[in-house]
């Protein structure tokens, strides 16, 4: 069945009046046009130019979007949900947040980046002004979170890591071999976790500047150390058999992980000045 196709305007438009963590499916006013899934993925296209239409139809299996429906089956997103998916990609892209610390974000009431001046603020608005790399300034600094409670269990394919992320297969065996990713094979047939596939989508960003498997060894390196570190601080009540004591180190140790995190970045912004200055 193919596809109706709907032309998005660039005009302003009202906020959307759903909060962005709800799912509620937002019935659009007399004054807002719903968006066939193909419109959406071609107005978003310019900002992130790896977007497809199977990618966000994965976002709405995941349960991150909730597209209302139409008696014949098509997909129509409110201006409010084409924002909500401007604010999930940007998440991916900009931080490298896993779904599932997506949804929490947009559950706690997250909305996306504040409008730099010159942008209307339509949801399918194409790309505001930008840094080197085509990515939009963001509003602010945001310190990420960090979760490291058990993932949901589910498990992907290299196909659909590939598919996902829009990764090289070679880039993939590359990362294997230098011990950045491992997978575990099933039933002949190798799998991936979340966390593992969006270490996958990051690496394939810096693979566009010619960054490679050999040269993440330094980040794993770096990791490794840090999580050493963490482990000395936090090792013994991680252990205690007292709940209420385990279950306030797995806080700290996030809220640590957090803050090491940050000043990494910090650290990086720093040197990264001097190179400019």
């Amino acid at each position: 069945m193919a596809t109706p196709t709907t032309t998005i305007s660039t005009a302003a438009v009202p906020a959307a009046s759903a909060p962005v963590g709800s799912m509620e499916a937002t019935t659009p006013t007399p004054n807002q046009k719903p968006y066939t899934i193909g419109a959406v993925c071609k107005a978003l296209g310019q900002e992130f130019p790896d977007i497809s239409i199977s990618k966000i139809r994965y976002l709405e299996d995941q349960k991150l979007l909730n597209p209302r429906r139409t008696p014949g089956g098509y997909r129509l997103y409110s201006q409010g949900e084409v924002a909500r998916l401007r604010t999930i990609l940007r998440m991916q892209r900009d931080e490298f947040l896993p779904l599932r610390v997506i949804r929490q974000e947009l559950a706690a009431g997250r909305s996306g980046d504040a409008a730099p001046p010159g942008f209307d603020g339509d949801p399918t608005h194409p790309t505001p002004p930008t840094h080197t790399g085509g990515h939009p300034f963001p509003a602010r600094m945001r310190r990420a979170s960090v979760s490291v409670r058990e993932e949901s269990g589910a498990l992907y394919t290299l196909e659909e890591v590939l598919e996902e992320t829009q990764a090289d297969a070679k880039l993939v065996r590359e990362l294997e071999e230098y011990g950045v990713v491992k997978g575990e094979q099933r039933g002949g047939q190798h799998y991936y976790d979340e966390t593992e596939r969006e270490i996958i989508r990051a690496v394939s960003e810096l693979a566009r500047y010619g960054v490679g498997g050999r040269n993440l060894r330094v980040f794993r390196t770096s990791a490794d150390r840090e999580a050493g570190l963490l482990q000395q601080i936090l090792a013994p009540a991680l252990r205690s058999r007292n709940p209420q004591r385990r279950k306030e180190a797995l806080e700290a140790l996030e809220n640590l992980a957090a803050v090491t995190s940050h000043l990494r970045h910090l650290l990086l912004v720093r040197d990264l000045r001097k190179i400019v200055n």
